[in-house]
């Protein structure tokens, strides 16, 4: 699992991860996104993936790929990530 390290919520719920495609060669692409395209994140969340995916026996050779289409809005948030950010925010929503 990879966290976000600001929000301390996974990328999967927080919407970043746009698609996975595993091929039979065992090279698996992942297309996402980040909250804003000066995000410093960027390669912190890529080798986290890397890290994350690399124990996977069918996983041979990993691309991630940084798409800025469609842009990333809240609405791509989980209910889960939703919740725990207004929680942490103490947000009365």
């Amino acid at each position: 699992m990879v966290i976000d390290p600001e929000l301390g919520i996974d990328i999967v719920n927080l919407g970043l991860i746009y698609d996975i495609r595993f091929e039979d060669s065992g090279r698996t692409e992942i297309d996402m996104t980040l909250t804003t395209m000066g995000c410093p994140l960027a390669d912190l969340l890529t080798d986290q993936i890397h890290d994350a995916l690399k124990d996977v026996p069918e996983v041979l050779d990993i691309d991630v790929k940084l798409v800025w289409s469609p842009a990333w809005t809240v609405d791509k948030m989980s209910r889960y990530a939703l919740y725990c950010v207004r929680d942490s925010l103490k947000l009365n929503c």
